[in-house]
């Protein structure tokens, strides 16, 4: 995928003055070989520097990781560590920062060998809260040089989307349709996570789009689009208007990126867009976002945010789709009952217009769009993308600062069933366990938009984690309660 953080993670040892130094050291090349034994070792980089009780070498390993070109940290307490300096390592990197501690490794060792780092974690933990610093600590964070390179591992789509979000730009093109509250965008909390925003006319685009009327790139574009249609290429007289919208896109991104590395956009498709433009936007918004560079709907900002963080966790395509109607107790009757292990209440159907990429479609035709062409011209309605999602695993989810101005994000795992949908638009029979108690709990009482980012895969675990470090509150972060789990707002007697 492009325009995603390639994240480099430096791993630096602790040792407390009172313990031999060699056991952090010795404990750090033993989790280092596990690690390239495993995974990929242009992942990590091993700091030489053992920071032992000691500011100058908290500043000396501090030094080391930058130069290295580290973009985010462990800090690996090989014994009990030295509380103080190591979490101002925490404090003064520029990036997010893993604590991860050394289990004892034999019972013919307890003396010499015998580390204390499990004690040692509880006074780092504590010593991080003092500093007001977050840090992404493991669920059970002591182990053994296999067990860390695995949390390791864990940690890097965690720090990939951390980075990418310091080094994101926004680009928005709206304002948002009338009658299209549902996506409004408080901005504040964009700033407050590091992430600019550039928002932009309707008519900057259209006259940017003008201006490629003529573009020699676009036969090479229009031939890349057949290749990847095929004999799903429906309405092949749109593919040059199309071709000049996704050069006038990728050339706005480049002379606006700025000084950021990575950017998301958040498009206007409705509804002037047709009848200005000649066509929508939907295939060109699923081209960009399958090679790493989400394109929301409807001016969706922090659709586009989620989108963005999905693609950093998952390291794949994903999608943004409506939460969008019930499936028919027929459909449900001859298609999931006694087929699936779920609930009626548990599936819903997942749409959009046909901004999904051609890799997460079954099948798919590009066509005309049926909601818009039922009020206008079809000829100015073609350019969807059509076809049902692919059954698999899929994590539904969203970052969101609400209308009171406070971050919040739900996650929820699922799956795609492999149910026909006979109906239109890029669009999947979704089934998450305890869906109904979920909709009416979190989305409805989180006063979220209809809109929910799609990513392919169960990644709710590194997406909890990325959540908490960016800094929304655990209590904010909503998922699908098991049955006999109450959600907060739960009537009791219902």
């Amino acid at each position: 995928m492009i325009n995603i953080p390639n994240v480099k993670i430096g791993i630096v040892a602790v040792s407390r003055d009172c313990f031999p130094e060699s056991l952090s050291v010795n404990r750090r090349k033993a989790l280092v070989e596990a690690y390239k034994a495993k995974y990929n070792a242009e992942d990590i980089y091993e700091c030489p520097i053992c920071i032992v009780e000691s500011e100058i070498h908290m500043v000396q390993a501090l030094e080391d990781v930058k130069a290295a070109g580290c973009e985010a940290l462990v800090v690996y307490l090989g014994n009990f560590g030295p509380e103080i300096s190591e979490t101002l390592l925490a404090k003064h990197f520029d990036g997010p920062a893993m604590f991860v501690a050394a289990a004892e490794e034999s019972q013919n060792d307890l003396s010499d060998g015998r580390g204390d780092a499990y004690c040692g974690m509880l006074n780092a933990s504590y010593n991080l809260k003092l500093r007001n610093i977050r840090a992404y600590i493991p669920e059970y964070p002591v182990g053994t040089a296999q067990e860390c390179a695995d949390m390791i591992h864990e940690f890097v789509p965690i720090a990939r989307a951390v980075v990418g979000l310091k080094n994101l730009k926004i680009i928005s093109f709206g304002p948002r349709p009338l009658n299209f509250l549902a996506c409004n965008a408080p901005i504040k909390q964009l700033y407050n996570l590091g992430v600019e925003i550039e928002e932009n006319s309707e008519l900057d685009l259209f006259e940017a789009f003008n201006k490629h009327a003529d573009d020699p790139r676009i036969p090479d574009v229009v031939k890349d689009m057949e290749a990847e249609l095929g004999a799903g290429n429906k309405k092949p007289e749109v593919l040059g208007k199309l071709a000049q919208y996704e050069l006038t896109l990728l050339d706005w991104v480049e002379e606006h990126r700025g000084y950021r590395k990575y950017v998301a956009i958040a498009g206007k498709c409705w509804p002037a867009f047709q009848t200005q433009f000649g066509f929508v936007p939907c295939y060109v918004n699923s081209r960009l976002t399958g090679r790493g560079i989400p394109v929301s709907c409807e001016v969706d900002i922090y659709g586009a945010l989620s989108e963005f963080i999905g693609t950093c966790v998952s390291n794949d395509a994903v999608t943004l789709l409506d939460i969008n109607n019930s499936v028919p107790a027929d459909m449900y009757e001859e298609s999931i009952k006694g087929k699936f292990n779920y609930t009626h209440k548990d599936t819903f159907m997942g749409f959009h217009c046909g901004n999904t990429c051609s890799s997460k479609l079954a099948s798919f035709n590009m066509k005309y769009q049926k909601i818009m062409a039922r009020n206008l011209p079809v000829e100015v309605t073609n350019g969807t993308l059509e076809g049902d999602i692919i059954p698999g695993d899929i994590t539904f989810f969203r970052l969101q600062s609400t209308a009171d101005n406070i971050l919040r994000a739900y996650v929820a795992q699922g799956e795609v069933l492999p149910v026909a949908t006979q109906s239109f638009g890029g669009i999947g029979v979704f089934a998450i366990p305890e869906m109904g108690r979920f909709y009416r709990h979190v989305l409805i009482e989180g006063n979220y938009p209809h809109h929910g980012a799609v990513a392919f895969g169960h990644f709710g675990k590194a997406l909890y984690e990325v959540f908490k470090l960016i800094g929304v509150c655990p209590d904010e972060i909503g998922y699908n309660h098991p049955a006999g789990v109450p959600y907060r707002t739960e009537n009791p007697f219902a």
